[in-house]
């Protein structure tokens, strides 16, 4: 089975040392495809050379929600200029951006603006973005629908309710399941899961945050993908090559992915 992660930070140097060794156990492990989300301005030169001398690597550049102190006007029009430049970066999206209301005392208007100025760039782009969203799943999908926003994407380790869910799909966003399911006290995000219409599921890891309930204490890791996998097709009750079929069509559709 091919796998596809739809969200993984592959890129960070402190958590990953040797990229290659751990592309290579991805690879081994069946995850043939990963997305490389950005975060700040400054690692979007290392994120996307990586992209661009690596197979089946592909990049989201953006400005993430919870690091405005990083963030700087410019950035977004280096952003711009980024992702015109689309053919030889590899850039398949925008991301990670959206809004985080999780931490007491950030700026919402701040994110919010941001978030705005985001969209508009991948509008004008015509690339789907990545959703990164807590606590905010009502005022991102007002957002989306004011700005008329229909180039779709994935929201990213999915935390909201089963409407909110229904609500994105409707928007042609794809919802990302990562290792939160492999926990049992997990039941919320796992009913969901169970439920959702197949067309509207993509697996991701976010590594190396959101280790999986086998991996307790560890930083998480591509390879462990598979596993991700093997919980959601057992919540689906249906084979695990059903499951690896359907979400890899979902992220190839969504990211405009060759076959």
């Amino acid at each position: 089975m091919e796998l596809i992660d739809t969200h993984c930070h592959l890129d960070l140097q402190e958590h990953f040392q040797r990229f290659e060794a751990e592309l290579a156990r991805a690879h081994a492990a069946g995850v043939k495809t990963i997305i490389l989300p950005g975060v700040v301005q400054a690692g979007w030169k290392r994120l996307l050379q990586l992209c661009n001398c690596s197979q089946g690597v592909f990049g989201a550049p953006g400005l993430h929600p919870l690091y405005l102190a990083y963030h700087h006007p410019h950035h977004l029009q280096e952003l711009q200029e980024l992702v015109s430049a689309n053919g030889s970066q590899r850039a398949v999206a925008i991301g990670e951006i959206g809004l985080d209301y999780y931490p007491e005392n950030v700026d919402r208007t701040a994110q919010q603006e941001l978030f705005e100025q985001q969209l508009q760039i991948a509008a004008t782009a015509r690339l789907p973005i990545l959703l990164h969203v807590r606590k905010a799943h009502d005022q991102v999908l007002a957002t989306i629908r004011r700005k008329h926003f229909t180039q779709g994407g994935i929201v990213h380790a999915f935390s909201g309710s089963y409407q909110q869910a229904c609500a994105y799909i409707k928007l042609g966003f794809g919802i990302g399941i990562c290792g939160t399911i492999t926990y049992d006290r997990a039941q919320k995000i796992r009913k969901i899961a169970a439920q959702l219409p197949q067309e509207s599921l993509v697996l991701e890891t976010d590594a190396p945050d959101i280790p999986l309930a086998g991996h307790r204490g560890e930083s998480n890791h591509p390879q462990f993908l598979p596993e991700v996998l093997e919980t959601l097709a057992s919540l689906r009750k249906e084979p695990g090559e059903v499951t690896a079929g359907y979400t890899c069509a979902n992220a190839r559709r969504i990211l405009n992915l060759a076959d």
